[in-house]
């Protein structure tokens, strides 16, 4: 007889309801997108869902509609009537019995959640604390994968030591980027963040703040820094979907610039919220 164990309760294996078997929760097979509204208007709908579709087709995942991800996204935001809202989804390659290769005739998963936004006030007026953490994550940091235990596990890390984000770090000593986030430097007037490419997200605030950067004085520059570089950089600041641009005041222990949020970086946060309200 073939059983599971749901918690403390045995039940036929045969009786499982499908979620229980979700190739997601077996090996994190799915891909994911995170976007935010502002005062009711959902933010870039239309950048994040190319970038879910480059993932589904990465990772090779079928049978699934954008224009129907599309129309689910906009019915849950409408329904939840949340103005400030984050807007989770993800698609699973389907439920089935666990086997690496076994997924004929399985269908795709979706779920998706709006929940309220946290406040991020605090956090972009005062700036944040960040520290390294070895860039443990899988080869194809460009997907925009469920598989995100080396992401905790660097979070984790973070929170440890009384910082808000772990800035990530490969085995050739460059900053990668943070693990839920961008990270930028501010060295001479020049903007400098790590290029796209396999080992970083294509994360849609990046391209944002690189657009918006290039109506400063600053100089942009897409390349690969240290951990010491950072650490002597006039201004640091990381950008994420939920909070946009956050300041960030000290790195591994050391004070960034005077220890407040710099210039460039309340330039570049107030074009960004200049940009939002023209959306």
């Amino acid at each position: 007889m073939q059983i599971a164990m749901v918690q403390d309760k045995i039940v036929p294996f045969e009786d499982l309801a499908p979620v229980y078997l979700d190739r997601g929760t077996f090996f994190g097979d799915g891909v994911y997108e995170v976007l935010r509204s502002y005062d009711g208007h959902i933010f870039a709908l239309e950048d994040h869902l190319k970038r879910f579709a480059r993932s589904l087709n990465e990772t090779n995942i079928t049978g699934v509609d954008i224009d129907d991800i599309r129309t689910k996204v906009v019915e849950a935001f409408e329904k939840a009537k949340i103005d400030n809202a984050k807007i989770y989804f993800h698609i699973t390659r389907g439920s089935g019995v666990r086997d690496h290769t076994s997924i004929t005739n399985i269908k795709p998963n979706f779920f998706l959640t709006v929940t309220t936004l946290e406040d991020a006030t605090e956090q972009k007026t005062n700036g944040i604390k960040v520290s390294t953490f070895p860039d443990w994550r899988w080869k194809r940091c460009d997907i925009k994968s469920l598989n995100l235990l080396a992401n905790v596990l660097a979070k984790f890390d973070a929170q440890k030591k009384g910082c808000s984000e772990a800035i990530l770090v490969n085995d050739n000593d460059q900053i990668t980027e943070g693990s839920s986030s961008a990270f930028f430097a501010v060295i001479q007037s020049k903007l400098v963040t790590h290029p796209l490419g396999k080992d970083i997200l294509p994360s849609i605030t990046r391209k944002i703040v690189l657009e918006i950067a290039r109506d400063t004085d600053l100089e942009v520059l897409e390349k690969t820094i240290t951990p010491a570089q950072a650490k002597n950089a006039d201004e640091l600041f990381i950008a994420v979907t939920t909070r946009d641009i956050v300041p960030v005041v000290e790195f591994d222990g050391q004070m960034t610039g005077d220890g407040t949020p710099g210039k460039y970086t309340k330039q570049l946060m107030q074009k960004f919220a200049e940009m939002v309200k023209r959306f």
